[in-house]
């Protein structure tokens, strides 16, 4: 018997590595303070804010954007501005996959937190067993 299965994957641990790395001088700020301008938009206009200070700088404040890509979404993906937008997004028909990035809009750091599999047939009260 198998069951259809989904997982998250977490990026913290390199998360942390990066920020060491930034910390003991083997990787240049300059070097994970690139995000794209799309991306710092998105942080700027729709990102959830935490309270989190950024781990680069330490001046800005964290926001994490939430990026969802999947069929009949635009090639960029959709970045949801609101929890019941991001929500409705999960539960379509046809399977999508998000990715949670945190981003400080002052100093453009912006990291992969997490990716995660969401839609489709288990979305709608549906589950796939195969015997």
């Amino acid at each position: 018997m198998s069951a259809e299965i989904s997982a998250q994957v977490e990026y913290r641990l390199v998360r942390n590595r990066v920020v060491s790395d930034v910390g003991r001088g083997r990787t240049l700020k300059i070097d994970v303070c690139d995000a794209h301008p799309e991306l710092l938009r998105a942080a700027r206009n729709v990102g959830k804010p935490t309270q989190e200070s950024c781990p680069i700088c330490d001046d800005g404040r964290l926001v994490m954007v939430t990026f969802v890509f999947g069929a009949k979404l635009p090639a960029g993906g959709r970045c949801p501005g609101t929890a019941a937008e991001l929500t409705a997004l999960c539960r379509r028909p046809e399977p999508v996959l998000c990715y949670e990035v945190e981003v400080c809009p002052l100093c453009a750091w912006h990291h992969l937190m997490r990716k995660y599999p969401a839609g489709g047939p288990k979305a709608r009260g549906r589950r796939k067993v195969a015997q």
